[in-house]
């Protein structure tokens, strides 16, 4: 009793944590991963960037020291850390942030990042100064720096026809907390079975705790749920939450749930469909949305409604701006009165016009449920729908990239910065832009520009709110819900710290404060 009372437990190092995972890792590159969930976890623990975000979702210092922002908000001087170094043991300096940022700007390279960098001029003073010259001020211009940095030394002999295919990707060199531990298993089929990581005894935010972290993956929630519930894997990247009842081991389980600023949503192309052109169509179909069926019916109650793509706790935000009360009597009198008929077999047509609509979707779970769900709603006011559920490569290859569907159920993450240009300014309509409603004109493309370089939190959430008001007034989407991220994770694994989520990736936030091993020391 004497030891225990004069003692106090704290972390020590050592120990494996492994993670189960659906999915497979193809580029373990910071500036290719982020389309794919299981690449930008592992590049979250390899890779150093900028800036990044803190367990509570909060913009923060990585390889910067400090910083200073000209009177104008449009010159940035960055001076980084001088001890940090890649996994190799050579310097990070300046020259390797220019050559991963011109990487990304360079459209021969495909980085999902370049729209962040156009028109930005970029130099070093030195080795550990970097310099940063927008064209117009960009409140946002900050969160653009969490890209993770490339080594130069390594990457700067490939060029881009071979960039997406080189061994590189999956064997990786960062400055991250953790380094690839050379070695991962392939069944015959050539699919990844298990990825290990260790600990970098000379990461410059000092060593981890945890000495070893495993990925092991699976090709659905089934197989990840069966791994955990035979204890093969202590931790499962995200569950469904219609499948946490499947989890056995419930008294030695923590389960972190998270709200992260992304949503889903039924888009409209409006130029596919001549129902779909039609104002109060859309106004009906808002209507007719019961969203509390969808998420008590798919996600189990976890998750919230959503109206907008301004979400909770995002400035700008505010619960009645957009809501939109479930009333299937409005919806049918609508329609009744803008001359939409019903017909013998209940489905309603104007003149030659059939009210019918092609809801195109992923082929996963939780969409294809919801597509169902949207589907039973919409035809009880005498709406017709027709759903097709498509991989997510056909989806994005045949479907999005073209602007090839009449309505498209799909997600979009937001962000930790509100700023909607890329998903609803009018210049992002076609690929790759990310505007899937082919939405915008000279008014709204204003409040989303004048958004951007607001720099007082008050007057962008009144932009925000006008925009809001934009979109209510002519709902090229109905917004559905924002599912909660649920975490089970063992018990075992402490420091799980984490309040705010801006990506499922920055669940590792704090990765290198994680421990699973403890000692007790004396009291001072």
């Amino acid at each position: 009793m004497f030891y225990y009372s004069k003692t106090t437990v704290i972390a020590d190092f050592g120990g494996e944590y492994i993670e189960g995972v659906v999915g497979q890792p193809l580029h373990i590159n910071p500036i290719l991963s982020v389309s794919n969930n299981a690449d930008d976890d592992l590049s979250q623990m390899i890779f150093s960037s900028l800036f990044k975000y803190d367990n509570q979702g909060k913009l923060i210092n990585d390889l910067v020291d400090n910083y200073e922002v000209s009177d104008d908000k449009t010159q940035y001087t960055v001076h980084l850390k001088n001890n940090a170094q890649w996994h190799d043991g050579q310097p990070l300096t300046a020259t390797d942030v220019l050559f991963t940022i011109n990487l990304i700007a360079d459209p021969a390279y495909k980085s999902p990042l370049r729209s962040n960098w156009q028109g930005i001029e970029t130099n070093s003073s030195d080795d550990y100064t970097l310099n940063f010259q927008i064209k117009t001020p960009y409140v946002g211009f900050l969160n653009n720096l969490t890209f993770g940095i490339l080594p130069k030394h390594i990457w700067e002999s490939i060029g881009p026809d071979k960039f997406s295919l080189t061994n590189l990707n999956l064997e990786p060199i960062g400055s991250g907390p953790y380094k690839y531990s050379p070695s991962f298993m392939k069944d015959s089929a050539g699919n990844i079975l298990s990825y290990k990581l260790a600990a970098n005894p000379n990461y410059f935010g000092g060593k981890p705790y945890i000495s070893k972290i495993t990925f092991n993956f699976y090709p659905d929630d089934d197989s990840v749920i069966t791994a955990y519930n035979q204890k093969e894997v202590m931790g499962i990247s995200n569950v469904s939450p219609k499948k946490l009842a499947a989890i056995k081991l419930q008294q030695s389980t923590a389960v972190h749930k998270f709200n992260i600023p992304r949503y889903f949503a039924v888009f409209f192309n409006q130029t596919k469909s001549v129902p779909l052109a039609d104002d109060e169509v859309r106004k009906a179909l808002n209507l007719a949305t019961d969203r509390q069926e969808i998420i008590s019916s798919v996600l189990d109650g976890n998750g919230n409604p959503v109206y907008s793509p301004i979400l909770p706790g995002m400035i700008g935000y505010d619960a009645d701006d957009s809501k939109t009360n479930f009333d299937l009597d409005q919806a049918n009198k609508i329609l009744d009165d803008n001359k939409w008929k019903r017909n013998e077999d209940g489905w309603r047509s104007k003149g030659d016009t059939q009210l019918q609509i092609n809801l195109a979707t992923t082929d996963w779970p939780e969409l294809s449920q919801t597509a169902e769900i949207i589907k039973s709603q919409w035809e009880k006011v005498g709406v017709k729908v027709e759903v097709n559920n498509l991989s997510i490569s056909d989806i994005q290859q045949n479907y999005i990239r073209p602007r090839e569907y009449e309505a498209l159920l799909f997600g979009q993450v937001m962000g930790a910065d509100p700023d909607p240009y890329s998903f609803w300014h009018s210049t992002q309509k076609r690929d790759p832009g990310l505007n899937l409603a082919l939405f915008g004109d000279t008014d709204t493309d204003k409040l989303i520009e004048d958004g951007r370089t607001e720099f007082d939190t008050e007057k962008r959430a009144t932009i925000y709110h006008d925009f809001q008001n934009k979109l209510t007034d002519e709902i090229p989407a109905v917004f559905l819900y924002s599912p909660d991220y649920v975490y089970p994770v063992n018990k075992k694994i402490q420091g799980v710290d984490i309040t705010n989520l801006i990506l499922p990736s920055e669940r590792f936030a704090n990765i290198d404060k994680w421990y699973i091993n403890t000692k007790r020391i004396w009291n001072k």
